[in-house]
């Protein structure tokens, strides 16, 4: 729906930086490439060297109470037209489906200002950059105009801010018109108003001095007044949440796009956390998922990086997550929803979607790498019920069975389904670690381990099979196609078939785009990309892993649809969804790095050193109740050399192999 403008302009006044962040040269794109590196931690687009318009494209940015998907197109005269999406997932319409408040908004020109009393003509685009806010650099035309676009942290409104710099020369006088408009929406329990504020002002520009302005979109309850923030301020807040983020968990590595990419995916992954009702939620986005937690999205993918990242919200985000479906694992043992949405308080539970499993998986290595007691207890009988709920799921073949799998019917999935069994597997295996840890006898752990190895082998004796004529996995009784979650054994470190499931992956699945969902269709999902690139550096195919990483970061990072991992296609419009981020961050973590937690205060490393690297190093990981650093060397002749330090001291410097594994005790 298109909306009248909705604004509220600031001025100030303030000489322009010597080098201001963005303005260093670009290097030269590479071939294949739209975008490219930049030097101050972003990617950028000269649009004035690219004679392959007309482009556009999507990207989102979310905050704690609005989320703010950005859709530009740069014409063949490089004049862009812009539209925001403004998402308010704690206003709802109606309790219907996903009916949250939101409005699109028409950006094309600048807001109306003049300069010495003309009316501003905004000129053609120089150069886009992203660096977790989106930048618009217009060619100069008697002054530099710079635009930027990004979400309030925690207040219910987006912006779109202007900055106007006299480079050199005479006085110029920049003036702005005074507008207030509003919309009165309905909402469910409340109206609600959407504001319009043109805040007039007028300021003189001498040689080298900048004025800014910004158009806000703020929601509110009616009467209440919609939220008018400083827009300068909410920048400044807006960028140090980047550069937090940035600082902790940080990967070093010889592959400047690989760093890059893990360092956006971080902020996308974190971002997307919203306050509702039920407390903190981290949500997926993407227009359609605000407001509520996924048994996938969320207690399976997103909440186990959080553990390593030490970012209080996302945290407690996580535990609230997990929470959620507490109530529902009741003594009848009956299926758990597998989301709850529209504020996080309507669960939907109408199929079983193998959720029991995602849960117990999720849940014990988010319990374990966290490494806090008092957390992983409160956790400790969740995963206990859903993997109880998984016994009294398992067949007289011995695997567990469930409805469908996350992929919910687009795809058959037989009565037992590969994603279900490789998941509780998973979830096992971090549930007979954690029963020591929770003081449990030790039967307990032993039943745990039992179970999982009963498990593993009736994956071998019902999945295995040949497929296509590779020695891989059948994806259910019956199934006669390779399927792209075949990839999910390696992931949970279950390797019988790991020769014949990798070449099946990478010479009949992979495409340039990664994964297809099933041999002979055109459709992917990433999140099955990134398990399979999680799956093949686990399992130990190093350099084929790191190539395809490499490709795939590079279409995402650098392509046609940037900066972040998407959802899927033709679905969904290739959707920046978070918990897909957080995903491309395990692949780090768990697949280059090779953590696997063992306790609250241990895990183990095996480290994938690629051929060609010198070092990698995760540096200020938050986990196991601690903070660390991770660098891996090589050390001639043909071999590598772990350092772990806490405080600048070491704790453990090992030498060894690509597939050796170490054990690290905090």
């Amino acid at each position: 729906m298109k909306s009248p403008l909705i604004a509220l302009f600031c001025l100030w006044v303030s000489p322009l930086p010597a080098s201001a962040p963005g303005d260093a040269p670009a290097g030269s794109l590479p071939d294949g490439d739209r975008w490219s590196l930049g030097d101050s931690g972003d990617i950028r687009w000269i649009v004035a060297r690219d004679g392959r318009l007309p482009h556009g494209d999507h990207v989102e940015m979310s905050g704690l109470r609005a989320s703010m998907v950005v859709t530009y197109l740069v014409d063949a005269d490089r004049r862009i037209h812009v539209r925001d999406l403004a998402v308010w997932p704690g206003f709802i319409v109606k309790y219907d489906y996903r009916s949250y408040l939101m409005r699109s908004f028409e950006g094309d020109d600048a807001p109306a200002f003049s300069l010495d009393g003309r009316p501003f003509a905004v000129p053609a685009v120089e150069r886009v950059t992203f660096d977790g806010v989106l930048h618009v650099a217009y060619e100069p035309s008697g002054v530099r105009v710079r635009r930027s676009l990004f979400p309030s942290p925690d207040k219910p409104a987006v912006f779109d801010l202007w900055e106007v710099t006299n480079p050199s020369g005479g006085p110029v006088t920049i003036e702005i018109g005074d507008v207030r408009q509003s919309e009165r929406v309905r909402g469910a329990e409340a109206d609600y108003a959407i504001e319009t504020r043109i805040r007039g002002a007028k300021a003189v520009l001498g040689a080298g001095e900048s004025a800014a302005f910004w158009v806000e979109h703020g929601a509110g309850v009616a009467g209440a007044g919609a939220a008018a923030g400083d827009g300068a301020a909410e920048l400044r807040a807006r960028t140090g949440f980047v550069a937090m983020i940035g600082g902790r968990l940080a990967l070093h590595t010889p592959d400047p796009v690989l760093d890059r990419e893990f360092g956006f995916a971080k902020v996308r992954a974190a971002e997307s956390i919203f306050a509702t009702r039920s407390g903190l939620v981290h949500s997926p986005g993407g227009i359609r998922y605000y407001g509520g937690v996924w048994a996938n999205d969320q207690v399976e993918y997103a909440h186990p990086f959080f553990a390593y990242l030490g970012y209080g919200l996302a945290d407690e985000a996580a535990v609230n997550g997990y929470r959620l479906y507490m109530p529902y694992m009741t003594p009848e043992f009956c299926r758990i929803p597998y989301s709850f949405e529209m504020d996080g308080a309507h669960p939907i539970a109408s199929v079983d979607r193998g959720d029991a499993a995602m849960y117990a998986c999720g849940a014990s290595l988010y319990a374990l790498a966290r490494g806090d007691e008092p957390v992983a207890r409160a956790l400790w009988p969740a995963i206990q019920w859903c993997l109880e709920y998984c016994r009294r799921m398992t067949t007289a073949e011995g695997v567990v069975a469930s409805d469908t799998d996350e992929m919910e019917g687009r795809l058959p999935t037989g009565r037992a389904n590969l994603s279900t069994s490789a998941l509780a597997y998973g979830g096992l295996v971090s549930a007979a670690r954690l029963a020591g840890e929770m003081g449990e006898p030790e039967e307990v752990g032993r039943r745990y381990a039992e179970r999982a190895a009963a498990l593993r082998a009736a994956i071998e004796r019902y999945f295995g099979a040949d497929i296509e004529g590779y020695r891989t996995y059948r994806y259910y009784a019956g199934c006669a196609r390779l399927r792209h979650w075949i990839c999910l054994p390696l992931a949970v470190g279950i390797d019988e078939r790991r020769e014949g499931t990798t070449r099946a992956l990478l010479e009949r699945l992979w495409t340039p785009n990664g994964l297809t969902v099933e041999d002979g269709r055109d459709s992917f999902w990433d999140r099955a990309t990134l398990y399979a690139l999680r799956g093949l550096l686990i399992s130990g195919a190093t350099e084929a892993g790191v190539s395809r990483l490499r490709a795939y970061t590079e279409r995402r990072l650098l392509g046609e649809h940037t900066p972040y991992p998407v959802e899927a296609y033709p679905e969904g419009d290739q959707a920046h969804l978070s918990a897909e981020s957080a995903l491309y961050c395990r692949v780090i973590i768990e697949g280059l790095f090779g953590i696997r937690p063992v306790g609250l205060r241990q895990f183990d490393c095996t480290p994938r050193l690629p051929a060609g690297w010198d070092r990698m190093s995760l540096d200020d990981v938050r986990a196991f109740g601690s903070r660390f650093s991770v660098e891996v060397r090589a050390d001639p002749p043909g071999g590598m050399r772990l350092c772990v330090t806490r405080d600048g001291k070491a704790l453990l410097s090992r030498a060894g192999r690509s597939g050796d594994t170490f054990r690290v005790r905090l």
